[in-house]
Parts: structure tokens; sequence; C-alpha cells
């Protein structure tokens, strides 16, 4: 007996990606032997309150979801790189709820998983920026988180918002295009923001100082 996958529906589609996203998460988190502390969960609210703030600041909206904000992602970039993956996988999942009540729009429950828990979990790779040399501080990290809440937000275009490409344009093309306009231009803004001497230095400090209480 073969299973047609061509027969799946998008829902289908859809909650397969999720729980695959969704399983990548929980076995990082449940590899983490971090204990949160009261200085570890002040600053993690703290930095879902920071880009709560920044998210509010749109710089440009797009018609189907998404914007251009004032570094929304780099409080909680900065929470991944001091912290880890996993810490920073949950506080991004925490995150990505209150933007669901921010914008309170969703056309399926697995496009509300992908779009903003999921998504905004991926912030949490930022904590992999540490393996790379110090002399890029968050970048890599950056480059990371972003391209994994692109990827959630890619898969959903796909399946559930595919109807919106202009007619005889793939569906997967407008949903990378669509998706990079408002993404590539976040991840800039904050990779400038990171590279400014102070804020390269705090990150680097902060992440040193976490890892002598380890």
């Amino acid at each position: 007996m073969s299973l047609n996958f061509s027969s799946l529906s998008p829902a289908t589609w859809g909650t397969l990606v999720a729980c695959i996203i969704a399983g990548i998460i929980i076995f990082f988190v449940s590899r983490s032997r971090k204990s949160w502390n009261t200085r570890m969960l002040a600053n993690a609210a703290l930095c879902i309150a920071l880009s709560f703030i920044l998210s509010c600041i749109r710089l440009y909206n797009l018609p189907q979801g998404g914007a251009i904000t004032l570094a929304s992602m780099l409080p909680l970039f900065l929470f991944s790189y001091v912290y880890g993956v996993a810490p920073g996988f949950l506080v991004g999942a925490g995150y990505g709820m209150l933007l669901f009540i921010q914008d309170a729009y969703f056309v399926h429950p697995v496009e509300l998983i992908l779009d903003y828990p999921l998504a905004s979990a991926m912030l949490g790779l930022c904590g992999l920026a540490p393996k790379f040399s110090k002399d890029w501080g968050m970048i890599p990290g950056i480059l990371l988180g972003t391209f994994g809440r692109f990827l959630c937000a890619f898969l959903s275009g796909i399946i559930f918002f595919g109807m919106y490409a202009p007619e005889g344009q793939n569906v997967i093309i407008y949903s990378a295009v669509y998706n990079g306009l408002y993404l590539i231009p976040e991840a800039a803004i904050c990779i400038v923001i990171a590279m400014i001497p102070q804020i390269r230095d705090l990150a680097h400090r902060l992440a040193m100082d976490e890892l002598k209480r380890r």
C-alpha cells in the first residue's frame, strides 16, 4: 500500500510541516540542561517586552501580513545569543503568541502555529552564533534566525496564501518574494544595529558573563 502525497490537502501538509518544526524545537529544548533563574526570567520578560514595543513601530505594512519594523527581532536575537538556542526558542514562541494577540488574524490553526509561535521561535537559532568567530558577534545568528523565520513564513505562504499570487505566477516564487520583502529589510536593520561597537560589546560581555555563571 502506497501513500499518494499529491492527494494531501494544504492543511495536511501544513500540519506535517508544523509537527516537524515543533519536533526540532522540542529536541533542542529537551537537550538543554539550563535552569531558569530569576535573572534569566527577568531578561526574558524584558526582551519580549522590548520586541513587542518595537513591533508596534512599523515602517511598512504588507497587505497580506508581515511588516518592516524598527528592529523588533533584535532583543530576541540578543537573548538567544546570550542564553542559547533552547531558551531562545521558548522566549521566541512566547513573543510569537503576543504578535498573534496583536494582529488576531489567521486562516487556519496550522497557519497560526507556523506564522506566530513557530516562526518567532526560529529566532532562537541566533544562539548558534557563538560557535562562529567572535569578531562577527550576533550577525551569523541573525542570519540563521531570520532564515528560520523566513522558512516558516515561506511554507505558510505556499500552503495557505497561494490564492493571492498574481495570475500566472508560480506560488513558490510569490511566497519567497513576498516574505523576503519584509524579512530581508528587518534582518538588515538588525545587522546594522548589531554592528554598532557598543551593541556588539554589550552582547559579547553579556554572553561572557553568562558563560562564567554556568
